[in-house]
């Protein structure tokens, strides 16, 4: 194996350790390299995380509603965006060290980027389940219940590292095919979504 492409752990240390400083300071970003490309991206869904619960609350106005839906839309729109910036540095990394795959290399189901964001996920999950565990107000059965959902999210966790791992191993190696997949959202494209387009023609009529 040649050069070390990136570090899936120091990824996943950055993603656990910004959560954690994110629920008490303000979103940061201190890296530099792919690690801050990875930072941006976890912060998107940190931020797109607490959107989804605010849109959740059932005193929240209508407007209210709204507006967090749209924040929402942005939000996810921008994370699927950096998903794509990850993979692209992937791309440029191995045009730089020459990496080429090799003619019987297999293709996978998902990309570095997608991995990546689903860690983050996850790592919001863990810290939040593991809030639920130190609340005082529940009851044996609703801590029961989050003690069980916490060791899934860790163990899923844990698979999906090694899977990481060992796709970024092989991409490096050339035994794996690297793509930059485009997720091509239309909702949030003026050209592409019906009721915006629809509603631009009226505007003008």
């Amino acid at each position: 194996m040649g050069a070390t492409m990136l570090s899936v752990d120091r990824v996943v240390a950055m993603q656990q350790a910004a959560v954690a400083r994110w629920h008490v300071h303000r979103v940061d970003n201190p890296h530099r390299g792919f690690l801050a490309l990875a930072c941006h991206q976890c912060s998107l869904n940190f931020l797109l995380w607490h959107e989804e619960d605010r849109a959740r609350c059932r005193e929240a106005s209508d407007g209210q509603i709204a507006s967090v839906k749209r924040s929402i839309d942005q939000l996810n729109q921008e994370r699927n965006d950096w998903i794509e910036r990850l993979d692209r540095w992937v791309a440029a990394w191995l045009k730089r060290h020459h990496v080429r795959p090799a003619p019987d290399a297999r293709y996978a189901t998902e990309t570095p980027g997608s991995a990546i964001d689903r860690l983050a996920i996850l790592a919001l999950r863990i810290y939040h389940l593991e809030q639920q565990c130190r609340r005082t107000d529940t009851d044996a059965d609703h801590r029961r219940s989050v003690r069980h959902k916490l060791s899934l999210c860790r163990a899923q966790h844990g698979d999906l590292r090694q899977a990481l791992r060992e796709l970024v191993a092989e991409i490096a190696d050339g035994r794996t095919r690297h793509s930059s997949y485009q997720h091509l959202k239309m909702y949030n494209d003026p050209a592409l979504n019906p009721y915006l387009y629809a509603a631009r023609r009226s505007a003008a009529a």
